[in-house]
Order: structure tokens, then sequence, then C-alpha cells
């Protein structure tokens, strides 16, 4: 269900209320949604998975990411939990494929290595290499 990209990061597709107890297992201290709410009727609200990431005595974070792409505010907001998590971050949309793109953007952000976040990526089973424009450019920012 999670797939690990780095020793810290973690991405998975939707998770549920009994999921949140699967991350805390796995030593995950922050969840990061980045899926809109009401993007599919059979999603679990983003206030379910929160009260039980509170109640397992993990932090959350919502940054929600259509499908119309990244804004500037949504990776800083991801670089800035990235940057301040004590532990591990598990980050989830409907498939993982938008939070592992916002992963890598807020990565370069910091000054990550586009090539280096890629293979990063692809090792968890993530092609984000249709990105790399946007990375370079986000890191040239930073």
């Amino acid at each position: 269900m999670f797939r690990r990209i780095t020793d810290q990061m973690l991405v998975s597709e939707q998770i549920d209320v009994p999921s949140v107890a699967v991350a805390a297992a796995h030593g995950v201290t922050l969840i990061v949604n980045n899926r809109p709410e009401d993007e599919a009727p059979d999603q679990t609200p983003g206030a379910e998975i929160e009260a039980a990431a509170k109640a397992a005595g993990i932090g959350y974070i919502a940054i929600p990411v259509t499908h119309s792409g990244f804004s500037q505010p949504q990776v800083a907001a991801m670089a800035e939990a990235l940057e301040n998590a004590q532990g591990d971050v598990l980050a989830y949309c409907r498939s993982g494929s938008r939070s592992a793109h916002l992963w890598a953007l807020a990565e370069c952000a910091a000054g990550g290595d586009p090539d280096s976040l890629i293979n990063m990526a692809a090792k968890a089973g993530f092609d984000i290499s249709a990105i790399r424009p946007l990375m370079d450019m986000v890191r040239a920012q930073a």
C-alpha cells in the first residue's frame, strides 16, 4: 500500500481510517492529503483521516492538488511540511502520482537534484520524468 521513496517519505493511493493505524506502525508522524475533497464519491473524507491521525498522535495537513497542475503555494506548503516533519511522512492522493510529483517539486525547491529525484521516484514505481522542465524551473528559483 505505502511506497517508500526515501528513508523519510512514503506515498500512497487514497487511504482510509484503518490505514492511519498502519501508517503509525510504519513510524509515520505526518500525513499529507494531496487529494481535493469530493474528487470521487468513494473517497474517505479528509476530516475523517485527520481525526484518525490526531487520535493516533500523527500530524495532518491538506495540500490539495487538482488535475489542473501544481502551483507555487502548493510546492512551498509541501516543502515546509517536509522540512518541519519530525519523522516519516506519508502523502496520498487518488493513485499516489500527484503526491510523488509534489514531493519532487518540493525537494527541488530545497535544492534537490532532479535526476536523483526522478530515479528515487522510479524505484518506488512513479514516473515523474514528464515534469522535469518544471523541476528545473523550481530548482533554479530556489
